[in-house]
This record gives C-alpha cells, structure tokens and sequence, in this order.
C-alpha cells in the first residue's frame, strides 16, 4: 500500500469502536466470549461429523465445510480484534491487512454459494427422494465444493489482486479491514472499483439467493402434499438452513448493496458484524439445536466421556 506521495504506509490505524478503556474491556469479554462459542461450536460440528459414520451423508458434508469457513473467517478477524481492543495502539500491518481482505472475500464469497448448493442438496432430498442416490453421489458432492472456491477465488480473491489499493489515508474507521471501508482510503476515484464490487455482489450474493427461493419455493409446495403426520420433520429440516440463509445474505447485501457513503461511518463498521462475527457464531447453534441426529451423536459422545 502507498499514498499518493510514494510514501510507503507499512501499516493501518484501526479506529475500532470506540477510545473508552472501560467500553473496549467490556467489548473484550463480548467478543472473546463470541469467539470462544464460534470456535467451540464449529469445531464440534467437525469433529462429530467426521467420527459419527452415520452422519457421512452430502448434508453433513456440506455443514462440515461451512464450519471450516466459519471457522476461517472468525479466526481473520477475532484475535486481531482482541489483541486491538487492549492495545493502546490499534493498528494492523500492511500485510495482514491484505491478508485479512483475501481472507474474508474468499471465504464469504465460498459461503454463499455453499448455501445454495445446501438448498439444492435439501430439493433434491425432499422433492425427487428416488433420485438423491444417483443426483448427490460423493463424486458429485466434492465437484461442487471444489467450483464453490473455484467462483469465489475467481470471482472475489482474484481482481481484488489484479487491482491493488493505492491509499492516501492510514486511519481505517473499522475494526478490520474490509474492502469497502480500505476502498474510502483510495486516492483515486472508485467508481470504477464501485461498479466492479456492484457487478460482483450481483453473481455472489443475489444469483445465488435466488436460487435457494427457487429451491425452498418447491420444497414448500412438495411439502404441502406430505401427510400432516410429516410435515413437521420436513420443515423442521429446512429450517435451521433458512435461519443461516437470512442472517448471512440479509447482512451482506446491507452491506454490499447500501449507499457507498455508509462505507467510511459506522453503519457499515456495525453491518461487518453481523456477517464476520455474529453469524460464523450462530450457524453451528442453529444446525446443532435443530438436527435430531447431530444432537444424538453428541448425547452419545458426552455419555462415553463420562463413563
């Protein structure tokens, strides 16, 4: 990163949220607290899926790779939060900087379309039952993950590489960096950068949503024809993943889609939030207390530890 002078800005001044010692250690404990859950949480995912053979089904397959993102994505920013929050010097290098923005742009780029291959997955389960043997082999299953990183890298790691940041500004109002906000910094104009993010955001977060629409749209309908007697365990199925649908893409598309002025307040600071911290938090909790057969594999494992 350089300003415009060809000074060399080796590293970023975090805003944060606020210079209050007594607020940043309340914030502190919040967000260690956040990041433990997040941590203990996704990995149990993990863990429970690959021990548990009965769990080895495209479903939980795709959960498990949404808890390593998750898992990814809270550990770019969390510990860096901390460390900042009590440090009498908020600031990140230049590096890490970078890091953190291809970080995160991979990871929640992956996290959207993983959501739509999940919703596909959950059709194609309640609506064409006869045929999920042959439409969800493994071989199938690992082709989707491996184009779900194929699109994001191609689509978000890789112009954010092509066209790096020349900024004149060291002082970042944000608890990370995050693209829009390091954008604010640029010295030259970013319409440009504005039309290319808009164009991006477009296939990342609104083709994708609207297939899962489409997908929950005919599962509906397919689940209306079910007997009373299993509607409930049919939808009690898709729940928990239209939970994660509406906090992860309502989240990112205030972001992404808001007004380019909220980039540099704390409307936009605020927004990150929800979807690099609060959600990577509440998708395992969500899976965890809503699926029958997660919640049975952890009753059992906590028995044998206690015996």
């Amino acid at each position: 990163m350089k300003a415009k002078n060809e000074t060399v800005i080796t590293e970023l001044i975090l805003v944060g949220f606020t210079t209050d010692p007594k607020i940043n250690a309340v914030l502190f404990i919040l967000f260690f607290l956040i990041y433990i859950v997040t941590f203990t949480g996704n990995s149990l995912i993990i863990i429970l899926i690959i021990i548990n053979a009965q769990l080895h089904k495209p479903m939980y397959f795709f959960l498990c790779v949404l808890s390593v993102l998750d898992l990814c994505c809270s550990t770019t920013a969390l510990p860096k939060l901390l460390a900042n929050l009590v440090s009498s010097e908020p600031v990140i290098s230049g590096l890490s900087c970078a890091l953190q923005i291809y970080i995160v742009l991979l990871v929640e780029g992956s996290e959207y379309q993983l959501l739509a291959v999940m919703a596909y997955d959950r059709y194609v389960a309640i609506c064409r039952p006869l045929h999920y043997p042959i439409l969800m082999r493994w071989g199938t299953c690992y082709k989707l993950v491996a184009l779900v990183f194929f699109i994001s890298f191609s689509l978000c790691t890789v112009p954010s590489l092509l066209s790096p940041i020349i900024i004149c500004s060291n002082h970042l109002n944000h608890f990370m960096c995050e693209m829009l906000a390091v954008l604010k910094l640029s010295c030259e104009s970013i319409s440009s950068s504005e039309l290319q993010i808009f164009s991006i955001s477009f296939i990342i977060l609104l083709l994708p949503l609207v297939l899962i629409l489409l997908s929950y749209a005919r599962i509906i309908v397919s689940i209306l024809k079910i007997r009373s007697a299993g509607r409930s365990k049919a939808f009690s199925t898709c729940t928990s993943h239209l939970a994660v649908v509406a906090l992860s893409f309502g989240s990112a598309m205030l972001m992404y889609f808001g007004p380019s002025s909220m980039y540099s307040t704390d409307q936009g600071k605020y927004s990150s939030i929800f979807y690099i911290i609060v959600s990577p938090m509440l998708n395992p909790l969500i899976y965890s207390l809503s699926n029958r057969e997660v919640k049975d594999t952890l009753k059992k494992v906590l028995t044998k530890l206690n015996t």
